[in-house]
């Protein structure tokens, strides 16, 4: 991908998260990047190019993250639960990016978000052997990523995580 096409989708996730969808126009874009409308366009001839392009960019990272989630030597659990009190970074920037062009677009949008969710799941539920052990686990990490990205600190939340994980995977 070249450097002015990631600039450009980096402008666009910045004004999603930063002002929405409808104060992330093409004009928008390309003065936040830098870059002449026409730069724009020669990257991206309409708004849904943008969008299809952030849809793209959210699936591959989330790719990447559940390949490391698997691969991971503490486990999967271990993995999204750590993993989910971190924000900033690529995955959440583009996650929010993408809750907030959800938010104007429905069903088709949250597609991207479904299958990401699903496929945590899955790599939760494969090392678990529990699908509602996983399903809780995905809940508790998603209440550790809220609170990340909110600001809340919470200092003992993963250990306490841990500490229930473990006794519940003693009694199975």
């Amino acid at each position: 991908m070249s450097a002015t096409r990631d600039r450009l989708l980096d402008a666009f996730e910045g004004l999603l998260i930063a002002h929405g969808p409808r104060a992330a126009t093409l004009d928008a874009v390309a003065a936040a990047a830098e870059v002449s409308k026409g730069g724009l366009l020669y990257h991206f001839p309409s708004k849904a190019a943008l969008v299809q392009a952030q849809r793209e960019r959210l699936a591959e990272l989330g790719r990447a993250d559940v390949a490391a989630m698997r691969a991971a030597p503490e486990g999967a659990a271990e993995y999204y639960l750590r993993e989910s009190q971190q924000s900033g970074g690529p995955l959440d920037r583009a996650l929010i990016a993408f809750a907030r062009l959800a938010e104007e677009a429905g069903d088709d949008a949250t597609a991207v978000l479904d299958d990401l969710r699903r496929h945590w799941f899955e790599a939760l539920a494969d090392e678990l052997g529990d699908p509602a052990l996983a399903h809780v686990v995905q809940l508790v990490g998603d209440g550790m990523y809220y609170n990340a990205v909110t600001g809340v600190r919470d200092d003992t939340a993963l250990a306490d995580a841990r500490a229930v994980l473990g006794r519940l995977r003693a009694r199975a």
